[in-house]
């Protein structure tokens, strides 16, 4: 793969990651209720790192090649959604107090380690990356085996996620640290965000 493929991928990949969404949602989330970010990104992360696994042995077509499961995992994505809007609802996340008692206020980093790879892993928006992002940019006469250059843009997708939502996560606790009622609010905000793309795209795929 040359650097200007590379390029191009790697700049519509950042337009992608930079769209609010169920990620950023969960970002911001966590920067708010949790004391470290760090876990929560890994999740998100480790969820891509599943789809490019898949990518990289080929399963990524075989799923894209059939209508049955790409409708089975846009409906599990769009009503994972739903439940994580409607959870931001019920329990607006509120900055962390400092301190000891975070942790024992907060949830394990173990349990949000695997939301955050269930956020990114059901979000509908990986489907668009790795479905139909993911083969514009490889080459399969090119010099590179197609595996190869499917992980080499998985590895660039994962390191985008990572540099953006550890910025997104610090910086809303940066920000709204010292505002908890428009930390509340911008909660309450990602949360219809989140139930109204899901909805929406339960509805195109039920109506399919």
């Amino acid at each position: 793969m040359d650097t200007t493929t590379l390029a191009a991928f790697l700049v519509m990949d950042l337009l992608l990651v930079a769209t609010p969404g169920a990620d950023w949602a969960y970002a911001i989330t966590a920067g708010l209720r949790d004391r470290s970010v760090v876990p929560a990104v890994a999740g998100l992360v480790a969820g891509y790192a599943g789809y490019t696994l898949l990518a990289v042995a080929g399963l990524v077509v075989v799923v894209a090649s059939s209508a049955t499961l790409l409708t089975a995992l846009t409906v599990a994505g769009a009503g994972y959604l739903v439940w994580l809007g409607w959870d931001a609802l019920r329990q607006p996340a509120v900055p962390a107090v400092a301190g000891p008692q975070a942790d024992a206020d907060g949830s394990s980093r173990l349990r949000i380690v695997l939301k955050g790879a269930g956020t990114s892993g059901l979000n509908p928006k990986a489907l668009l990356l790795y479905f139909s992002l993911f083969p514009q940019f490889v080459d399969p006469a090119g010099g590179w085996p197609v595996a190869t250059q499917t992980g080499l843009l998985g590895a660039l997708h994962m390191t985008a996620c990572a540099v953006v939502y550890l910025a997104v996560g610090v910086l809303a606790r940066t920000v709204l640290r010292a505002r908890p009622a428009v930390a509340r609010a911008v909660t309450r905000a990602s949360g219809v965000l989140m139930m109204v793309i899901g909805g929406f795209l339960l509805a195109e795929r039920l109506a399919a």
